[in-house]
């Protein structure tokens, strides 16, 4: 039941039989979250859904407090925006569900999946959004994070760093598979895949807000580091999963 929520039925392994206001979805799914993008659910509030996986897939659900009703709506991977951001040992992959892709509508709900080859850094420069301005919003903030095993089958780790913008904050995580990291406030990054292994997390944002726009400033000590990409190639690695 989602009560007051809206939320994404989000495969992340396996595909599903969704059951919601008297009409069947079907989820293809995919084989696991490096493999490709996946297609996916919107479920509004004030709903029951119903989810059946005849193989035992592993789906995700991400949700926000919702302001609004809006219609179930089914996307299909076709409809998945794939960014490449920044250059050289900054390169990563944003995979766009609810974030800022035309024709996805929610209510306070923004997701989005990022990937990171083994080695670089991403969620650089580090940022925040926790003050509401013209140029940023207030977004509480989740990661959910998988590492892909290194070559020798082991399950390697990952680094999280948040630290204060006038907040009282700072973590300095070493996370893996399954780990979860709450953002509520504070500048947040980098995100740091250790060579050898390759990372991937689902980014989960909502905020007061009703216009549910991602805005956010960098940390000005770093912000400079933008302007080096140009002069840098994407790293060869990327895209991990195909682009539409």
């Amino acid at each position: 039941e989602t009560g007051e929520a809206e939320l994404l039925v989000l495969p992340l392994a396996g595909g599903a039989t969704v059951d919601v206001d008297g009409e069947t979805f079907e989820l293809e799914g995919r084989r696991g979250v490096f493999s490709g993008v996946t297609d996916y659910l919107y479920v509004g509030r004030g709903k029951t859904l119903t989810i059946t996986s005849a193989l035992g897939g592993r789906f995700a659900f991400p949700s926000a407090l919702a302001a609004r009703d809006i219609p179930v709506a089914y996307y299909p991977k076709s409809q998945v925006r794939v960014d490449l951001r920044g250059a050289g040992d900054c390169s990563r992959q944003v995979n766009n569900y609810s974030l800022a892709v035309e024709g996805v509508t929610t209510s306070h709900l923004l997701a989005c999946e990022v990937i990171t080859p083994g080695g670089n850094w991403s969620s650089y420069p580090p940022h925040k959004h926790d003050e509401h301005n013209e140029v940023e919003r207030i977004l509480e903030e989740i990661y959910y994070y998988e590492v892909r095993p290194g070559l020798n089958g082991s399950p390697g780790m990952a680094l999280q760093r948040i630290y204060p913008s006038g907040h009282d904050i700072d973590v300095c995580a070493e996370v893996h598979s399954r780990d979860v990291v709450t953002m509520p406030h504070g500048y947040h990054g980098p995100s740091v895949a250790a060579p050898g292994y390759d990372l991937y997390y689902l980014n989960v944002m909502a905020g007061p807000a009703e216009d549910s726009t991602w805005l956010m400033t960098d940390d000005p000590a770093y912000t400079w580091i933008r302007d080096t990409w140009a002069s840098q190639d994407v790293d060869p690695r990327l895209p991990m999963t195909p682009l539409n």
